[in-house]
């Protein structure tokens, strides 16, 4: 059984995930050329070694990044997206104006 670490819910049986792509910039809609924007949706990389993926745990409905060798599938890491993305400055209004906090403090 293969296991992958899921940064919310801990090793999970790799049944539970769906591949996402790999990790790629987002063209600007409004200003690329039919064919760049194609070339993002329907293409990949495809490349031997160590690649960004996009992750998705079916049951908790979390998106997550992982390092995956493609050569030996070897999954290398697992991170949260904000450590690629952090989210803005979130402020909470309970709190003093200059109090801000990071996404990982912040519970609904």
């Amino acid at each position: 059984m293969k296991i992958m670490h899921c940064p919310l819910n801990g090793p999970r049986n790799i049944s539970e995930f769906s591949y996402g792509g790999e990790l790629k910039a987002i063209p600007d809609a409004s200003t690329c050329s039919d064919e760049a924007w194609a070339d993002y949706v329907f293409f990949s990389d495809n490349s031997a070694g160590v690649v960004t993926e996009w992750w998705y745990h079916t049951a908790s409905g979390y998106w997550f990044l992982a390092e995956r060798n493609t050569v030996t599938d070897e999954i290398v890491r697992t991170f949260d997206a904000s450590e690629r993305f952090p989210y803005p400055d979130y402020q909470d209004p309970a709190l003093p104006a200059r109090v801000n906090l990071l996404p990982e403090a912040i519970s609904l």
